[in-house]
């Protein structure tokens, strides 16, 4: 792989490169803690977007800029290098939002992705339930055919990021119980502010409540708003599963707060420490730094084969599973060579910021599936392993519930 920029590449980084420098202020600058205005920063992805920095490599009639990968790639890094804050609506672009654009009906691509783009309506995505864990297919929040036509809707959805502050999600339920579980399953866009709908914030351990637990109390859907045709909608989860896992696995862009912000902080603290604990320092930021290079190295192949108009494969989930641990290695040393009196201090030297990372990165072994669910995928479609057993294979999900019950 060639790393260099080719002409036309260099002259895109160059005016991204141009436009931040121009909106510096506007723009802010990243920190390690949470964004605390959400006003700022929807403010801060419509500037973006108005910029042609947002929605590179959606389709033009979806309101992209018909961009390829690597200009993504680009923009990305260029945010990256200037500590721009990430987006707001990350969940909407990487994951609703294609969902929309390949199984919603004209209407609806309309009337959502524009303003999407833009924040003028943040996104999130229902998915994960409390019964079904890992195996989303076993989901149970039903959604029920009325005689009108719309389709009412009641169950639990937990660990949705952004829930509490999302105009609309997407919303995978179960259609039909008396067939296999992964056929009996529909996609709708849901109203977050419908009557019937209950969110609930859990507090993490990092102090923030940025996943939420929502309640559907026989929330009036119309039909016009289901994604894909009935029963069909494991099909439509999986094109979101995919932009999932290449939105936080693939693209060689660093999850959390990368390595050279890790090693300049070591650096600033080294002197501090003891020799023999400085020597352990270097030996564990050297293999971190070693590791999310291989992890940035594997998300270039990736961006390579999707350039090539191919589709990708297993990459996004090695990149999604090794990135995790990197993030997680590298703010574990970022708060330990404070010492224990500023690592667990109130705000003294920025401790706040490396902690409130530390703590909040565990969540992303659970988003975008599971760490268990990615070495499965390795495991399976990699390294040829046989598939987990199932005792639910063939029958249907209303007969393996009696099954799970006995």
């Amino acid at each position: 792989m060639d790393f260099d920029d080719t002409p036309d590449e260099a002259a895109w980084r160059s005016e991204v490169r141009s436009f931040i420098e121009e909106h510096r202020d506007r723009l802010g600058r990243r920190s390690n803690g949470r964004e605390p205005d959400q006003a700022v920063a929807r403010e801060r992805q419509a500037l973006l977007y108005d910029g042609g920095l947002v929605g590179i490599t959606w389709p033009v009639e979806a309101g992209g800029r018909g961009g390829t990968p690597m200009q993504q790639a680009i923009v990305d890094q260029e945010l990256a290098r200037a500590e721009v804050p990430g987006l707001i609506n990350l969940i909407g672009i990487g994951m609703c939002g294609p969902t929309v654009i390949h199984h919603g009906s004209d209407d609806q691509r309309a009337r959502y992705l524009r303003r999407l783009l833009r924040a003028e309506d943040v996104w999130c995505q229902l998915f994960s339930e409390p019964a079904s864990g890992s195996d989303l297919a076993a989901l149970r929040t039903r959604a029920v055919r009325t005689e009108d036509g719309s389709w009412r809707v009641s169950g639990q959805k937990v660990w949705t990021t952004l829930a509490h502050v999302a105009d609309y999600g997407i919303l995978l339920t179960r259609t039909d119980p008396d067939v296999a579980k992964h056929r009996g399953l529909t996609m709708f866009v849901v109203d977050m502010k419908a009557p019937g709908v209950t969110v609930r914030p859990l507090r993490q351990m990092s102090g923030g409540a940025d996943f939420n637990e929502v309640f559907f109390d026989d929330v009036v859907i119309p039909d016009e708003e289901r994604l894909g045709e009935v029963g069909d909608g494991w099909r439509v989860a999986l094109t979101t599963l995919m932009s999932e896992r290449l939105s936080l696995g693939g693209g060689g862009t660093d999850i959390g707060a990368g390595p050279d912000a890790v090693a300049a902080h070591v650096a600033a603290h080294l002197d501090g420490l003891d020799e023999g604990r400085q020597s352990l320092v270097r030996q564990e930021l050297g293999r971190a730094y070693v590791a999310s290079l291989a992890n940035r190295y594997t998300g270039y192949r990736l961006l390579s084969k999707i350039s090539k108009g191919e589709m990708p494969g297993p990459e996004a989930s090695a990149g999604k599973l090794s990135g995790t641990k990197v993030a997680r290695d590298l703010a574990d040393l970022a708060v330990r060579v404070l010492g224990d009196e500023a690592a667990y201090g109130a705000t003294a030297d920025g401790a706040h910021g490396w902690q409130d990372l530390q703590a909040g990165l565990p969540g992303m072994a659970i988003a975008g599936g599971t760490n268990e669910v990615l070495r499965n995928i390795i495991g399976e479609r990699v390294l040829g392993l046989p598939a987990e057993p199932r005792a639910d294979k063939g029958i249907t999900f209303a007969e393996s519930l009696k099954g799970s019950l006995a």
